[in-house]
């Protein structure tokens, strides 16, 4: 006689079974995370959180913290959006911490990153009426890529305009007479060739002439300065002359009346010839180029 089997006890067993492996693998895979604490915070962010979906990674300079927990459009601004992130109890949420929205490489997948917080910082306290403390945002790269693309669009459109208006009929048409006269010029330079050259040739003869005539400035320079102490001594030597000759003819009385006024007026020209000579020699150490230009003239007073 066959006994009857009992399908619902069967059945029974089988649903505490499975329930017991499913609660096991749950237990072994997730058994850290059921017994971690989270903190709440909150951030707004001022673009579009296309592509974060609940539950997204939180990370901290690349290490993960937390999750997404809520996502909403801010209650008393409808041009923010809410989110509302689960943080592991203990991370260092400072200040000056700042929550980005990061894409992950070609995947497309959007998490929150926060940057900053500098360890001398002090941790975020909620403030005022918010339920949460508020993590400051910044914008993510893409806004920052649309934001510089623009302005570069901005710009290029603002060149392209100026450019335009200098472009006009009146300014190209300058522009063609200019280039005009250009060629002109060209031309007519390359007609004179010759002259030209020879110009040059000259004004390096004369360069050339007058840096051997500056070599030989300060040998004429000691030549005159040596003449002059030549007139000087000689001077000197006629003056003691003449005290002789005056007192030999003093003694004899003889020619006393002719030939000592004669000798004196010899000296007094001697040394006016000797003050010019010592005067030429110092302006010309002052102005080389006098031999060449001669004296400058001298400047006209008031009324002249």
């Amino acid at each position: 006689m066959e006994e009857k089997v009992n399908f619902t006890i069967v059945g029974l067993f089988v649903l505490l079974l499975v329930a017991a492996l499913i609660g096991g693998v749950l237990w072994l895979s997730s058994a850290k995370s059921y017994r971690t604490t989270y903190d709440t915070y909150q951030t707004y962010m001022n673009e579009s959180v296309s592509g974060l979906n609940l539950n997204a990674p939180v990370r901290y300079r690349g290490v993960e913290i937390g999750r997404v927990q809520k996502i909403m459009l801010a209650p008393d601004n409808v041009e923010q959006v809410q989110l509302t992130l689960g943080i592991v109890r203990g991370t260092p949420i400072k200040v000056d911490t700042v929550a980005l929205l990061q894409t992950h490489g070609l995947t497309g997948l959007t998490f929150i990153e926060l940057t900053g917080g500098s360890r001398t910082s002090p941790e975020l306290k909620k403030q005022g009426q918010n339920d949460y403390p508020v993590i400051k945002t910044g914008p993510s790269l893409m806004t920052r890529l649309d934001t510089s693309v623009t302005a570069l669009l901005n710009n290029l459109n603002r060149t392209s305009a100026s450019f335009n208006a200098l472009l006009d009929d009146d300014n190209r048409q300058a522009f063609k007479h200019t280039l005009a006269d250009v060629a002109i010029l060209s031309r007519t330079l390359a007609g004179r060739q010759k002259s030209i050259d020879s110009g040059l040739g000259n004004a390096a003869l004369a360069l050339e002439n007058t840096a051997r005539l500056t070599e030989k400035f300060p040998q004429l320079t000691r030549q005159l300065q040596q003449s002059a102490d030549a007139f000087d001594r000689m001077t000197d030597q006629l003056g003691r002359a003449s005290v002789n000759t005056s007192a030999t003819m003093e003694s004899t009385r003889v020619f006393t009346g002719e030939t000592l006024p004669e000798i004196h007026q010899l000296v007094i020209e001697l040394r006016d010839l000797t003050r010019s000579l010592r005067r030429v020699s110092a302006e010309m150490e002052q102005n080389p180029g006098m031999l060449i230009h001669g004296k400058a003239a001298a400047k006209q007073g008031p009324g002249e």
